[in-house]
């Protein structure tokens, strides 16, 4: 799958380890090991996505960033406009 595996003990809640044996019993999964990860992985990309959009957020208040931008959009504003007469 992605490699190497390491062994990683955690604590689990009472509910939460029963719940993870009933899809085990109906099948959900290859093994606890693989919906424990696949949850993990799942959660991760969405606190990324979370941590991405914190970080646009406060670039969006960063008015040194914000000058950066307009500076780029004005060097660039030549050569997007002869590039969108070619298109249109």
């Amino acid at each position: 799958m992605r490699g190497k595996t390491k062994k990683a003990t955690f604590n689990l809640h009472t509910d939460v380890l029963a719940a993870l044996d009933e899809m085990m019993t109906l099948g959900i999964a290859p093994s606890k090991n693989a919906l424990v990860e696949q949850a993990l992985l799942k959660e991760l990309k969405e606190l990324q996505r979370q941590t991405r959009l914190r970080l646009w957020q406060e670039g969006a208040k960063d008015a040194l960033l914000l000058k950066d931008v307009e500076d780029v959009e004005n060097a660039f504003q030549i050569a997007d406009a002869e590039t969108a007469k070619r298109i249109g």
